[in-house]
């Protein structure tokens, strides 16, 4: 008898080890999803912020001051970005002055975050097919980078003259 109840105190001790093993990996494997997750949320909450802040700002240089205008008289697609004089963020006052604009972003929990802006017109009839004459439909894409994250986190939004 003493054999017997040795096998099956040594078998009880590996099915025991077993279970606790598949236990530890499951835990493991939840807590980096979280981790992932909470890094996903905070780069669609960057990229999110980022198209709010530029939702403030007029359609256009020309259109800072509104008034009636045709979409040739709209800033013309190469010289998208900022104009001269606006060399910081907040002197920005119309949607294409991001065009080009990155900016770092450090957080408590995860850090070294890039958020990028990029500003082109778009055809009114398909807001994925860029326009390179001047259109009333301009679409911001803000794209969110990070060491922690897999892939990086893309959201645009289709701007018109009329969209305030």
């Amino acid at each position: 008898m003493g054999n017997v109840q040795s096998l099956l105190a040594i078998g009880s001790i590996a099915l025991f080890s077993f279970i606790s093993y598949n236990f530890n990996v499951s835990v493991l494997q939840n807590l980096g999803l979280e981790v992932e997750n909470k890094v996903y949320l905070t780069a669609f909450s960057l990229a999110d912020d980022m198209i709010e802040e530029i939702k403030q700002k007029a359609f256009d240089e020309e259109t800072v001051v509104f008034r009636s205008i045709n979409p040739d008289e709209l800033t013309e697609s190469p010289y998208l970005g900022p104009e001269t004089g606006e060399s910081n963020v907040t002197l920005y006052d119309d949607i294409d002055d991001f065009n080009g604009y990155q900016r770092p972003v450090s957080l408590p929990h995860a850090e070294n975050y890039i958020v990028k802006c990029k500003v082109d017109y778009v055809s009114a009839s398909n807001p994925q097919q860029i326009s390179l004459a001047q259109t009333f439909f301009k679409r911001v894409e803000v794209t969110v980078s990070s060491p922690y994250l897999r892939n990086q986190v893309k959201l645009s939004y289709v701007f018109t003259l009329h969209s305030k």
